[in-house]
Order: structure tokens, then sequence, then C-alpha cells
């Protein structure tokens, strides 16, 4: 397994060909810290042995320990794992801990590549594997580049004015394929070392050339990625571990890109691409039941800690709204248990989770999100929007009164007082606040995926049938 130091390493000698507000910049550029630190962590409590049973895990391949990021799931236990994990990540970062797009990916891969072997008789499984193999002996950190930029979203892939609005492949040659196109909203695309390619929904035999799905490392020849970073607001004085994190989205550009045969792992198998595309969805969902929550114990707590410096802890109206925000962290997170406890396992080994328990959690997740958000800046009033900058609290001619009237109830200190609100301005009212929310309720699908998730799985039948037998109905 890899230290922070050598993924840090990595990075810096990476081609450059990330550019952000019109500039060229490298990964070891300061902006991209706090992507760069979240990520970090991951390596850092993979080697740490208190956190060894819970950040890694056994290869099914090679029987070494890795890092559970980098692992298929072979039982409910593992499904378990990974939730409790992400929880745990998520908290310590204050937000999302990102290298769960990878992990969901490969799992997601490595059941259909199985089922595309054996209907097709392809060799796309035993290319996924010996990559599997190199991912997880380097360590690797993957973005999975799934959502294309679509066009015209009435128009299926063939249909668009402009064909290469869904990735595609524009040719293929006897040691690979050249793909063109390009896809959005690749978190953690930035400082990964891996772009995992998948498709972003069903496919017709029209659209097989957009049926495709490989990886790349992210400074590959031909691949430019064009980036928004989000960080917490920078402090000068009142440094915090929330601060030190942060995250970076992509808009990947694929430029005829070439991949080797070994790296391909769909082109053109049009029935399997919704296949592998929902696979990676319901992977993705069911890590948000461990992100999701954690994100609400964060609201919870920050929620919790006002209230009690504002002297209203025991207020009914507070009491009422932590509970609510513990019932929606802690259903999230039992219906994801439930989804690993439900769990089949694929012909290719691999644990799949319940499909309609692990929509059903995040659809809850996602349709709360503004409403977590919205208790916390009722408890906390009005301050969090208007809390003077943090140079005013250290300047001589205006220190003395931020410190005589940011106090609220008796016995706790100013400081304590101001970096309470600092940092429940930073989770309500900065940049990187407003995306937090957004992604919220979008990142891994909106509500209305899960919703169209939800009832295309669910036997609705028997339920009839049930209705049926209860009226007297005899058909």
């Amino acid at each position: 397994m890899r230290t922070a130091e050598e993924y840090r390493a990595k990075l810096k000698a990476m081609r450059p060909n990330v550019y952000m507000n019109g500039q060229l910049i490298g990964r070891d550029d300061p902006v991209l810290a706090g992507g760069v630190n979240t990520i970090a962590e991951t390596f850092d409590l993979a080697r740490d042995p208190a956190h060894a049973d819970l950040m890694t895990a056994v290869s099914h391949l090679t029987g070494k320990r890795i890092n559970r990021f980098c692992h298929i799931h072979q039982s409910p236990e593992d499904l378990l794992k990974k939730q409790e994990m992400t929880r745990f990540c998520c908290r310590l970062v204050g937000g999302c801990i990102q290298r769960c797009m990878g992990v969901d990916a490969l799992n997601a891969l490595s059941v259909v590549t199985k089922n595309m072997d054996e209907q097709l008789g392809t060799q796309y499984h035993q290319n996924f594997l010996k990559y599997l193999t190199q991912y997880q002996e380097e360590d690797w950190v993957g973005n999975c580049a799934q959502t294309d930029v679509k066009g015209d979203r009435s128009l299926r892939p063939h249909q668009q004015a402009d064909p290469d609005l869904y990735l595609r492949v524009v040719e293929k040659r006897a040691d690979g394929i050249i793909v063109r196109g390009a896809k959005a909203h690749n978190t953690i695309a930035p400082y990964a070392d891996e772009i995992i390619v998948v498709p972003t929904r069903m496919m017709t035999e029209k659209d097989a050339d957009w049926a495709v799905a490989f990886a790349m490392p992210a400074d590959a020849p031909g691949i430019t990625q064009v980036i928004r970073v989000t960080n917490y607001r920078r402090r000068e004085q009142l440094q915090s571990p929330l601060t030190r994190y942060g995250s970076a989205d992509s808009i990947t550009v694929f430029d005829d890109v070439f991949v080797p045969w070994e790296r391909v792992f769909m082109c053109g198998e049009y029935p399997f691409a919704g296949q592998l595309a929902s696979l990676f969805a319901t992977y993705h969902r069911h890590s948000y039941t461990g992100c999701k929550p954690a994100i609400t114990d964060v609201l919870m707590g920050a929620t919790a800690l006002v209230a009690e410096y504002n002297g209203i802890e025991k207020a009914p109206h507070v009491r009422d709204a932590l509970a609510e925000l513990v019932a929606t962290a802690e259903l999230v997170y039992g219906t994801g248990i439930a989804a690993a406890v439900k769990s089949v396992k694929a012909s290719s080994g691999t644990q799949v989770p319940d499909i309609v328990f692990t929509n059903v959690a995040r659809y809850h997740a996602g349709i709360n999100v503004y409403r977590e958000h919205e208790i916390l800046a009722e408890i906390a009033g009005g301050l969090p929007a208007t809390l003077p900058p943090e140079g005013d609290f250290y300047n001589p001619e205006t220190g003395g009164y931020m410190a005589k009237y940011i106090m609220r109830k008796q016995g706790i200190s100013a400081e304590n007082q101001h970096r309470c609100f600092r940092m429940i301005s930073d989770l309500l009212c900065s940049a990187h606040a407003g995306v937090v929310q957004v992604a919220g309720i979008h990142g891994g699908g909106s509500p209305i995926m899960e919703r169209i998730a939800i009832t295309g799985q669910y036997d609705l039948e028997s339920k009839k049938q049930l209705a049926k037998y209860l009226a007297g109905i005899e058909e």
C-alpha cells in the first residue's frame, strides 16, 4: 500500500494537463491542496494499525493486504465494512472522501465484464482482472467518468447533431481503439491516477459506437481536464481540521485518445451498456449510505453545538430539530445496512447490494439535503451569513469589540464562539457549501433516477395480488 507522500510525489510527476481559469497548473498547485489532503487521509488511515480492519482488506486475486478502496466486495460483510469505512472517513474530513468513485466503478466492471464473457465469449473480464491486479498493487486512486455532456437530452447518442457529445469510439485498430468526447462532473479527476470510463445510459444498436468502457492514466496523451475547485475559506488565524479539505471537478476531454485493448472493458456491446451504467450507480449510491449520514453527522454536531453556545440546547424546538437529523442519518445508514445484508453474489463472485434498498436510501438522502442545512441555519441564527471577516477579530482597533459582542452563553470563550460560527459560516454560506448542497442532490443520481430504479425493480405485482386477496377479488 502507498503512503500519502508517495501519492503526492506521483501527482507531482504527472504530465500537466489540468486547466483552471485559463491557466495550465500542476497537480502540486496549492489550489488543489484541499482535494489532495482529502485523498491523502485514505493512505494514512490504511497504514495505521488501529484502523487496519476497517481500512484494509485481503485481495481475492493475490491474497495480499490492500487498501479497501481498491477491493472487490466478496461478501455482505465487505459491503458493510465499506459503508462503515466511508462514514468514518467522511466524518474525519467533514465531507466527501471522494475515493469511493474508483472502487464503485471497479466493482461494477467486475460483474459486467464477467457477464459479457459468459454470454458473448469476449475477453473483457481477463482484461479487467489484469488491470485490477495492477490497480491493487499500485494502490491507485481512480475517478469514474460516467456522465456524458449529452447535448439534446431528448435525443439518443447517435441522433445528436455533434456525435462527440457522448464519448465514442472513432476507430478500432489491431492494438486498441481511438476515443473522442468528454465526460462531465468528474470529481477527484485532477488528483486521480486513473480515469475509469463507463457508459452513462442504456444504448441501442445504433448507439454501439458509444457503448464503451476503459481505463487510462489521468495524464495520458489526448486527455485534457478543465476544472473547478472549491475549498473552505482560507484561514489566517483560526486554523481548523475542516479547512484543510476541499474538492475539484473536471470536464475531462478525450481528443482522439488511444486506448490499448488490454485496458478496454467494453467496445460496442450495447446491450450491456445500460447494465454497467446502472450497476455503477447502484454501487455508488450504496457508498452514499455511508458518506451522506457522515455529512448529516457534521451538520447535527454543529446544530447541537451552536444551540448549546446560544443557551437554547434544552428548548423543545431544538430537540425536535436534532431528532429529525438523527432520523435522516440513521434511516439512510440503516437502509444501506439492509442493502448489504440482502445483497446477492454475481457470477464473478462480486457482492451486489440490493438495488431497491440502495435506491431508497439514496433517495431519502437526496431529498433531505436542503432540509438539513435549513435546520442548522434556523438554530444558528443569522450570524453565519453576516459574520465579519476573520481579520476584524485580530485588528487592534476592532478585535476587542468583536470579542465582546460575539459572546453568548457565559463560560464559553470568545474564541470558541468565534470558531463555532466561523465553521457554521463555512458549512452554510461558503462557495464550497453551495457545491456540497447541489452535489448532495445530484451526486450518484438525482432523486428522479432513484425513483425510476425503485419502481423498476420493486415487485408491485405481488402487492396488487395482496390487495386483491384482502378485497376478495378473484380472477
